[in-house]
């Protein structure tokens, strides 16, 4: 970790610019196996997740107990990542990978199987939602291990940036896919989400690098490995950092993405134009993912986390004077063009300071943070806007946002790798 340290002890760009072949992450065939799985995965999942609650609907039952089983699937792998963080330190990544994605194919081929008989049974639903929801979980924790061992440290950057613009890119064209499907029959996002599932299988088998976790002696207990975890987050400033800074990023841009939805559809907008919203936020995120590695090689890491934390402030309060939709969706994706450059910094420089033996841990604390928080974004957002109004909302968003630029202003020192 010493060596990592020193690397990051400078005030320009957070690694050396290394345009050789060897640092090309698609270069290596096991990245580009584990990136095409993780495009796999996304856009099974964006197919089926959007119309799974519309076809409860169609089965007579409530909206109510339609939104719970969307609810309890995310609670459940909010859940389950920590857990499998410890196991992802302790056990071989790439087959607990592989096995989580065949426990997913089968949850999601069971739903396919009753909904294409035409019985579908509620409890059914929300068992293999809470399955798929702890596979995914389980996956996520082993993959957040395998950056380093895919990519040299000269190449983080790039591969980090390139998993940012497949994740952007899934969300736009996920969606898309899946109305496609669902015109086909309404079954058929559900076959193509677990053949998606069974195809990533596939791909994470087919990589060769060992992915097993380097440890440092025998296993100790269950509750100390993940006590070690959370200690090790809480106790590095940096990491610190990262966990409160991005668990206000991601509940603030959930709050505006909502805000931005019913706040168009309360003055009127038409479906279209509120997809456009979306749009153009998701087309902003893919172009800030595919500029992220570039940018980061160029410009100071400190500079890139303080700029873009003060352009978010700026940028949340424009959206309290704007009326148009078209408006909010360049706002929105101006804030999605600059967040890529912050993440691409942040794990890079998590990733190199981290040991191998607690990469999924960590992985796992931040993750958590950040997800629990932003789960609870939509209802906040949407008690707020009716109690306040939309413009209210937005500026006490522009607020929130000041504030976490003040803290990452005060922590520049942190990001650049120097001490406190």
């Amino acid at each position: 970790m010493g060596e990592a340290d020193e690397k990051l002890k400078h005030s320009g760009p957070l690694l050396p610019e290394d345009r050789s072949s060897s640092s090309a992450p698609f270069r290596r065939r096991d990245f580009t196996l584990f990136w095409t799985a993780g495009a796999v995965d996304g856009l099974g999942t964006c197919a089926s997740a959007l119309f799974l609650p519309l076809i409860l609907l169609g089965a007579g039952y409530p909206a109510g107990l339609t939104g719970l089983v969307a609810s309890v699937g995310l609670v459940s792998g909010l859940l389950v990542a920590p857990v499998a963080g410890v196991y992802a330190d302790r056990w071989p990544r790439g087959p607990m990978m592989y096995g989580a994605a065949l426990l997913a194919a089968a949850a999601m081929g069971s739903v396919f199987v009753s909904v294409a008989l035409g019985h579908v049974v509620l409890v059914h639903v929300l068992l293999a939602s809470v399955v798929e929801q702890a596979a995914g979980a389980t996956y996520g924790a082993a993959a957040s291990g395998t950056i380093r061992r895919l990519v040299p440290p000269a190449g983080y950057a790039r591969a980090i940036g390139h998993l940012q613009a497949r994740d952007q890119a899934v969300q736009i064209v996920g969606p898309m896919l899946g109305g496609v499907l669902y015109q086909l029959a309404r079954w058929v996002p559900l076959l193509a989400d677990a053949l998606s599932f069974l195809l990533v299988a596939v791909l994470t088998r087919a990589i060769r690098t060992d992915l097993t976790p380097e440890r440092d002696g025998p296993d100790a207990s269950f509750t100390r490995d993940l006590a070690e975890g959370l200690r090790f987050v809480c106790a590095d400033p940096f990491l610190r950092f990262v966990m409160v800074w991005t668990a206000g990023i991601n509940a603030l841009l959930g709050a505006l993405y909502f805000h931005a939805v019913v706040t168009s559809h309360d003055r009127g907008a038409s479906p279209s134009s509120i997809g456009l919203v979306l749009t153009l936020a998701g087309a902003g995120g893919l172009l800030g993912a595919l500029a992220a590695p570039w940018l980061v090689r160029r410009v100071p890491a400190a500079l890139i986390v303080t700029a873009a934390s003060w352009a978010m402030a700026a940028t949340a309060a424009g959206l309290a004077f704007v009326s148009r939709t078209w408006a909010y969706g360049l706002l929105l994706g101006g804030v999605s063009l600059i967040v890529p450059s912050v993440v691409v910094v942040l794990q890079t420089r998590a990733m190199l300071i981290t040991p191998d033996r607690l990469l999924a841990r960590m992985g796992t604390v931040l993750g958590t943070a950040g997800q629990g928080v932003a789960v609870l974004a939509p209802v906040t957002a949407g008690v707020l806007v009716a109690a306040y109004g939309g413009r209210a909302v937005a500026l006490g968003c522009a607020g929130a946002f000041a504030g976490l630029a003040l803290y990452a202003t005060a922590r520049a020192r942190l990001v650049a790798g120097e001490a406190p």
